[in-house]
């Protein structure tokens, strides 16, 4: 990232802060299986549908979701698969910093 201008590394943080919220997260989660209305999105997140509107618009507004009008209800979508491929570079990462910390603490185990 360091051949990036300072003015694109805002950009790429606010990118990062869309993603940052769990709700948004759980919202995008559900899209992954594919396009869904606002009521099948709350069916399968358990969130309540003013929640569920305030996330997709920021998601819509960030390009990471698109938004479809189809007749009195809007269909919403992934608009970047390669979105799951980041999160899933970063679960892995994680994944891999958690087992190093269980060996670390299992040292200290007697």
């Amino acid at each position: 990232m360091s051949d990036i201008f300072p003015g694109a590394l805002s950009q790429v943080a606010d990118y990062f802060k869309v993603l940052s919220e769990v709700s948004r997260l759980q919202v995008l989660c559900c899209l992954k299986t594919g396009a869904k209305n606002v009521t099948e999105i709350i069916t399968e997140t358990g969130l309540g549908q003013a929640n569920v509107s305030k996330h997709l618009k920021v998601l819509a507004q960030a390009g990471i979701v698109k938004r479809t009008p189809e007749g009195v209800s809007v269909i919403y979508e992934i608009a970047d698969p390669i979105l799951f491929q980041l999160c899933d570079l970063v679960c892995d990462r994680l994944q891999v910093r958690l087992e190093e910390q269980t060996k670390q603490l299992e040292k200290f185990k007697l």
